[in-house]
């Protein structure tokens, strides 16, 4: 088996299913979220130590200019970004993590916007942004087409020297005893005991990368696991300060 081999054999099988198929799925997502949404929130105070790295590396690199927060939740990663300057938009499509992004806002006093919307459609025009922080979402969307979409449309709203950080749940994750990548469903358990599913696409590294080259808009630049999920930092394809890929 050539490497070229082994690199197709890990990558993603993509079976784009039918448009039916495919909003049903995000709309699963929604019903999830907004089901959950509350508690949730709660849960989701601060900003992970990778995303506030990833904001200081770029302060230093070029400095923050327009960002947006894609799966933004609560909106804690929006409030790392615009504290730091950033003019920023955050995209869900939970209408209640909505809400609830809109109250963080108006308790804390930062400067953001939010925006309905589904990360496999982005709806936002080429070029709008100079950094996209991308975490904790694409694992949840299904099939295979509508990730690699989603990763498409994050190349497509960078603009040129832009960067994204990606991430999404890894098999190095300690809950999970498994070498390859699976699709599996977790539990919430919310308060008084009732659960909900939610889907989850957990990626092994080899796949998270093969993934990522797999698709044309973008090119990534670094990729590591950190605290049990794959990282990486991505720029628009054919940036001229982008590099091959290197493993932390």
């Amino acid at each position: 088996m050539t490497a070229d081999d082994e690199s197709d054999r890990r990558a993603e099988r993509v079976d784009g299913g039918s448009g039916d198929s495919v909003t049903r799925a995000a709309g699963e997502v929604q019903a999830v979220y907004d089901r959950i949404a509350d508690h949730f929130a709660k849960t989701r105070e601060y900003a992970w130590p990778e995303v506030e790295a990833f904001v200081d590396d770029e302060v230093d690199r070029r400095g923050l200019d327009r960002a947006l927060d894609i799966g933004c939740g609560n909106a804690r990663h929006a409030e790392l970004l615009a504290e730091q300057g950033a003019a920023v938009v955050g995209v869900d499509v939970s209408r209640e993590l909505l809400g609830a992004a809109q109250k963080r806002r108006q308790e804390r006093g930062f400067a953001a916007d939010f925006v309905h919307g589904d990360a496999a459609g982005l709806p936002f025009a080429a070029n709008s942004f100079s950094q996209v922080v991308y975490v904790a979402t694409l694992h949840h969307l299904r099939p295979a087409a509508t990730r690699q979409r989603s990763l498409a449309a994050v190349g497509r709203v960078l603009e040129p020297g832009g960067r994204a950080l990606v991430s999404a749940w890894s098999t190095a994750h300690d809950r999970f005893d498994r070498d390859s990548a699976f699709e599996t469903e977790i539990e919430w358990t919310l308060p008084g005991g009732e659960t909900v599913d939610r889907y989850y696409y957990i990626y092994d590294p080899d796949t998270f990368r093969d993934t990522l080259a797999a698709v044309p808009e973008i090119d990534c630049l670094s990729m590591r696991v950190s605290s049990g999920n794959c990282y990486a930092v991505v720029a628009p394809a054919d940036d001229t300060e982008s590099s091959t890929a290197d493993s932390d």
